[in-house]
Formats: structure tokens, C-alpha cells, sequence
């Protein structure tokens, strides 16, 4: 079936989204085809404001509203300016404040070193994480990257050139989900959970 010019436009741009194939953007066109007008033109207009009135804070580089300097988790005088949790997106910011259970302020990397696809320290924002610490005021520095290769080789390389700055560089635990059954943990887990146990208490 040869599709009008504007439908196959919109597939294949739904098909670039992640998670999206084919077979979804093609569902997902012919929706937005059948649904009342207003249902597209919110989508139009949401996909439009997205970058018109998005900019990152040039703190922490996190996702914020267009127009300010700093975001609100910079600006904030109740967080605990000494304590910095480095993220790989902004996606994770969102993660732990889910939480509730971290006051500190964060460091958004915008992704993680990965030499396959020719992305290095200077390609992320960490020449802006040094600066942050070299200025003082910053004790302990939280390494919150995802416990992928690339995570783990990012986080290496921040906690080489921490360290030297005298400040305190953790990671976060890993190991077993609440809930989970060892016999379903692969060894990698079982393995980081052993080593991180603590005492009970």
C-alpha cells in the first residue's frame, strides 16, 4: 500500500523515537490520523514548546525552564550545597527526587564516555564538574552513573580526577532488589551485593 507523502513523513519520524518501530509508528500515525483534530494539534504544539521553552541550567546542567540562569534544585537554599550526585541525564535527576531521600545537589554529565562511539571528556560536562569542586564549599562527591560498562568507566575516570582535589568520592550500592529471589540474580549482582554487604543494625 503506497501511503500519502504526509503519513509516511510521520512514521518515519515516529520510528527515530526510541522503543518505537515500524509497526508502532505506524499505529501510533494512524491514530493521530483518526483522533479528533485537537488531539494532534496538542501533540504539535507540546513537541514544539519542548525546545522553545526547555534550556539547561548552567550550574548543573539539569532541564529547566527556558529564561532562568540556574534551576530550582541550584537555587534552593534548604539542599546541601557541600553533597553533589553526578547523573548521566536528566531522566536520573528525576529518579532519586522521586525518592525524597537525597538533599544534596546534582551534576547532569549529558551521557557517559564511550570511546566505540567517539564520545570523550570533552563531548560531556565534566570540565564543569572540576570547576564546580575546585571552587570550594564541595565535601563529598556522589557517582550515581548506571552500572553499565560505560557507567562504570565514566565513573572511574571522575573518581581519578576527584580524588586529587581532596574531595569525597562514593558510589552508589548495588546489588539485590527489594523483593528479588537470589536464585533469579545473575552473577554480576550477586557478586556486587556480597561485596557491598554491611552490618545489620
Amino acid at each position: 500500500m503506497i501511503l500519502p507523502e504526509s503519513i509516511q513523513s510521520l512514521i518515519n519520524s515516529l520510528e527515530r523515537l526510541p522503543g518505537i518501530g515500524p509497526k508502532s509508528a505506524s499505529r501510533l500515525a494512524f491514530f493521530l490520523l483518526r483522533a479528533p483534530d485537537e488531539v494532534a494539534q496538542d501533540l504539535s504544539m507540546a513537541l514544539a514548546n519542548l525546545k522553545a521553552n526547555t534550556a539547561l541550567c548552567q550550574e548543573c546542567f539539569n532541564i529547566m525552564e527556558a529564561g532562568r540562569e540556574r534551576c530550582e534544585i541550584c537555587e534552593s537554599q534548604s539542599r546541601d550545597s557541600s553533597l553533589i550526585c553526578v547523573v548521566e541525564e536528566a531522566l536520573d535527576v528525576l529518579a532519586l527526587e522521586r525518592t525524597g531521600g537525597y538533599q544534596g545537589k546534582y551534576h547532569v554529565l549529558q551521557g557517559v564516555l564511550s570511546p566505540i562511539e567517539g564520545i570523550g571528556p570533552d563531548d560531556l560536562k565534566i570540565k564543569p564538574l572540576f570547576e564546580r569542586v575546585g571552587r570550594g564549599g564541595v565535601s563529598e562527591i556522589i557517582l550515581a552513573t548506571n552500572p553499565s560498562m560505560e557507567g562504570d568507566a565514566t565513573a572511574l575516570y571522575l573518581r581519578q580526577h576527584l580524588e586529587p582535589l581532596g574531595v569525597r568520592v562514593t558510589r552508589l550500592a548495588r546489588g539485590l532488589p527489594v523483593g528479588g529471589d537470589l536464585e533469579y540474580a545473575d552473577q554480576n549482582t550477586l557478586l556486587r551485593a556480597l561485596s557491598g554487604r554491611q552490618e545489620m543494625g
